[in-house]
């Protein structure tokens, strides 16, 4: 079974996103890491780009396929890990700390709140496992 933190909050899409402060960190999960393998590229947004909760954000490689990234909430990019887009294969080593993608400062802070939390995000990893 994949790691689930309890300290953020999640997406139908396995992408995570934790408060820090005013700013939303947002990356991928364990299971999604596992479920694409090694990842050989990382295509994110520049800051200062707007998102849009459920459309992409970016694009991320693995050897065995190529997969959207979808933003979690609305927000504009405040901050992007360069050292993860030079080195991506990082994501399959930490998908939770080292690996963070993207910082977003959310256009309206509630939408976080109404994220999965990490039951209901592991209650969908179950369901989907059958």
């Amino acid at each position: 079974m994949s790691k689930v933190p309890n300290d953020r909050r999640y997406t139908e899409e396995h992408e995570w996103a934790k408060k820090q402060g005013e700013v939303i960190v947002v990356g991928i999960t364990d299971h999604a890491q596992a479920s694409l393998g090694d990842v050989v590229f990382l295509e994110l947004p520049e800051p200062g780009k707007k998102i849009t909760k459920g459309k992409a954000f970016g694009v991320i490689e693995s050897v065995k396929a190529a997969s959207d990234l979808y933003a979690p909430l609305d927000g504009e990019v405040v901050e992007v890990n360069g050292p993860l887009v030079a080195a991506p294969e990082g994501v399959n080593k930490d998908a939770y700390d080292a690996s963070w993608m993207i910082k977003v400062k959310p256009a309206n802070a509630a939408a976080y709140d109404a994220l999965m939390d990490a039951a209901a995000y592991t209650a969908l990893l179950q369901k989907t496992a059958k």
